[in-house]
């Protein structure tokens, strides 16, 4: 494995590729799937309590269908729709009238529809608890409303015009048969069963309480004002004509009761059909209206007619008149018919109409005609003897008072008997039945609209969170950005992956994962410090110091340090590793050995210097046993590995590296080690890697990809510079592997997998 910074990644970022941006975004969702799974859950568990939340929505349906207006009663002699063209009524008039309060204020009384039970006791809580929540229920008889305590009846609750849309607390009192009703200024006692009449501030109330839940159990009350009663009837009612110029109406409505949706619907229709009818036979009533006040006028003016005639006979006897007169008399005595008929129709007609209405219009052109006609007979009859004149004159008004009065009357009974049977123009085809079957809420596209929008917000999450949180991932932008080289990618091992899942004590890459590519790229890691490492160490002493650390807690820093070692030692080199991070370290987890008798041991001993000439301490008290060099250095049981674990806890580590101690170990453990790896803190959470760094050769830095924060790397490459101190390379550990990872390896065989 190369550890060339430029042969890390298969193809260079450019961060002006849009492709390559969107490729970044998709494996920044993927590697963020535990948080979209997490909100996706979450928004399902929502969807869930949401739907229990919700109580069920039933509907019931019905059909009507409005035939064409049925025709105008014959009267007057003749049908008025001879005169007026019968015009269908429009459905999609009808729907909107519907709607009106005209047709839902009868139901609103009939049901108590303006009377509105709730119950506080019932919270949110409960109502997912319970998944569903009772409903009041109106009927004709009341309004009844069950809770936990009992039940609530109510048949009467009529308040004053100030007391509308406002709510009363309604409560049984000393758990017997009295109640108080209460709004917050005014309380009004009164007994279980019996009709009461309160005088308030604001006006009167009337109010019958059949029935309260006992144990105190108060019930809110509410009486609403007309316009919002239809209102919210019309808002869970729908009207719709079913295709085009069919006439069928259908007339659907929802709610939280299926029998008390059919009951409410039922009697919209009822009310409308009754609404229709009305309308229907209002021309009609009309018509008999004026019939009955013009019927005892045409009896009067007959009798009057038939008593002037009676009293000329008796004068002047019989008298005979030629043909041509009698013709005359025949035909005016038509025309006058005409003329009376045509002015009833035409006294009808201005009910309806103005007098420049088409039809009205027609009727006065057609009295011009005859009124002409009338003075044409007259001025005939004039040029006859005065008597005879006179004869035709009394017997023409008795004959023509005598037709109008009989055709008036004889209209006027059957206009009666059609009106007893007389329809409206709308025919009932369904009435709502109960069906039981809920429409709302939809559970399974509740759940599954929930869980998209938690994936969708998990998704943002992860996005934003890659967008704000920029990790390192890719070699050649970290060279870039702190101008070091990235001397080795090591991949995730597996294997120890799924050790640390378990819990298993740490353990090395040669014994647990030898055939691993994170084995294999910790070699080519040795193999670059080898080639890049002075022949000497440092003024000419024979061990080379390597010092390990990162720019914050949890990079790999001890995986790196203690794998780094075993591959030194592999090469028959004597190597030490040195636990320096005295706060947190854990490399004897590594080993399998104890933390105690280690290096802050070793520093805290200020009665304690090293020879340069000999291996052994010399003591300046009597404390020489604990002073010797060998007491503080353990062997690990691997062959050419010697371990320094980090030792007690001291109060401050920095300043046991800084006061001369240290300078004195690392001069004696020269003499003796072909490799020393010092694993250090890291830098941002403490000064202890600066101090460290003046004793190594090499300084490296470990980083986790896709975890590791960008700006804290490039932070601490900075720190370590204006300490006067090289960073000498940079270790990316943890390189994922996969389709997840935009960085990734593509390697087609691992050692020791070869048959």
């Amino acid at each position: 494995m190369t550890t060339d910074s430029k042969n890390v990644s298969n193809s260079p970022v450019k961060e002006d590729n849009d492709e390559i941006d969107l490729m970044a975004l998709l494996f920044a969702i993927l590697r963020g799937w535990k948080t979209i799974v997490f909100f996706a859950v979450l928004g399902l568990i929502i969807g869930i309590l949401y739907s229990r939340y919700v109580n069920p929505t039933f509907k019931s349906d019905a059909l009507i269908q409005i035939d064409q207006k049925s025709q105008s009663i014959s009267a007057l002699g003749s049908n008025i729709s001879d005169l007026v063209s019968a015009e269908s009524s429009k459905a999609q008039t009808e729907t909107e009238l519907i709607k009106s309060r005209m047709v839902l204020k009868p139901v609103v009384d009939l049901l108590h529809l303006d009377i509105r039970l709730s119950d506080p006791a019932v919270g949110k809580f409960d109502r997912i608890k319970s998944n569903t929540t009772t409903v009041q229920v109106n009927i004709p008889e009341g309004v009844t409303l069950k809770t936990s305590d009992g039940q609530v009846q109510i048949s009467q609750f009529n308040v004053s015009k100030a007391y509308l849309n406002r709510s009363f607390t309604l409560v049984r009192s000393n758990k017997s048969d009295g109640f108080l009703l209460s709004n917050g200024f005014d309380d009004f006692k009164g007994q279980i069963g019996q009709a009461h009449v309160f005088k308030g501030v604001d006006g009167i109330i009337e109010i019958t309480v059949n029935d309260l839940p006992v144990n105190d159990h108060g019930i809110n009350i509410v009486k609403l004002s007309l316009q919002n009663a239809t209102e919210s009837i019309k808002s869970a009612l729908s009207v719709v004509e079913k295709g085009q110029q069919t006439g069928i109406v259908e007339l659907s409505m929802t709610g939280n009761s299926q029998e008390q949706v059919s009951l409410v619907l039922k009697e919209i229709i009822l009310s409308y059909i009754a609404q229709n009818e009305s309308r229907g036979s209002e021309e009609t009533t009309r018509t008999l209206s004026f019939m009955e006040s013009q019927i005892p006028i045409l009896k009067q003016k007959l009798e009057a007619s038939q008593v002037v005639f009676n009293r000329f006979r008796e004068k002047y006897g019989t008298i005979d008149i030629g043909q041509e007169a009698a013709l005359l008399v025949g035909e005016k005595s038509q025309i006058d018919s005409q003329l009376n008929e045509l002015k009833l129709k035409k006294a009808d007609l201005t009910t309806y109409y103005t007098e420049e209405h088409p039809l009205v219009i027609q009727i006065n052109d057609q009295l011009k005609v005859l009124n002409n006609r009338k003075q044409e007979i007259n001025s005939k009859v004039a040029g006859l003897p005065e008597v005879q004149r006179e004869f035709l004159q009394r017997s023409e008004d008795v004959e023509i008072n005598k037709e109008i009065y009989l055709t008036m009357l004889k209209n006027y009974q059957q206009l009666k008997i059609v009106k007893a049977g007389e329809v409206g123009y709308v025919r009932i085809i369904d009435l709502p039945i109960n069906t039981y079957r809920t429409i709302a809420p939809k559970k399974l596209l509740i759940w599954v609209l929930a869980t998209l929008l938690g994936t969708m917000l998990g998704t943002m999450l992860v996005l934003v969170k890659n967008m704000l949180r920029n990790v390192v991932k890719d070699p050649e932008r970290l060279e870039a950005k702190t101008g070091v080289p990235v001397i080795a990618t090591i991949p995730r091992s597996p294997v120890l992956t799924r050790f640390s899942k378990k819990k298993s004590p740490n353990r090395l890459l040669a014994y647990a994962d030898n055939n691993s590519l994170s084995y294999e790229a910790i070699k080519s890691l040795r193999t670059n410090l080898m080639f890049g490492m002075p022949s000497q160490g440092r003024a000419g002493q024979r061990a080379k110091v390597i010092l390990i650390t990162g720019e914050s807690p949890g990079v790999g820093k001890s995986f790196i340090s203690s794998n780094l070692t075993e591959v030194f030692a592999q090469l028959d080199k004597k190597t030490l590793i040195i636990d320096a991070d005295m706060r947190l370290g854990e490399l004897h987890k590594v080993f399998n050995m104890d933390q105690h008798n280690g290096l802050a041991d070793y520093l805290t001993q200020d009665t304690t210097h090293l020879s340069r000439d000999t291996t052994q301490l010399v003591k300046v008290d009597a404390v020489q046993e604990s002073g010797h060099l060998a007491s503080f250095i353990h062997p690990t049981g691997i062959d050419n590995i010697d371990f320094m674990p980090r030792g007690q806890h001291p109060r401050n580590p920095a300043s046991l590296l800084a006061n001369g101690s240290f300078d004195h170990l690392m001069t004696e453990l020269n003499l003796h080690y072909d490799y020393i790896i010092i694993d250090s803190p890291p830098i941002l959470a403490a000064s202890d890697a600066m101090i460290l760094a003046q004793h190594a050769d090499k300084v490296l830095m470990v980083t986790r990809y896709d975890d590791s924060i960008e700006g804290q790397l490039v932070y601490a490459v900075n720190q370590m510079n204006k300490a006067n101190i090289q960073v000498d390379g940079i270790i990316l550990n943890d390189v994922q592997q996969g389709i997840m990872s935009k960085y990734s390896y593509h390697y087609s065989y691992a050692y020791g997998n070869n048959q």
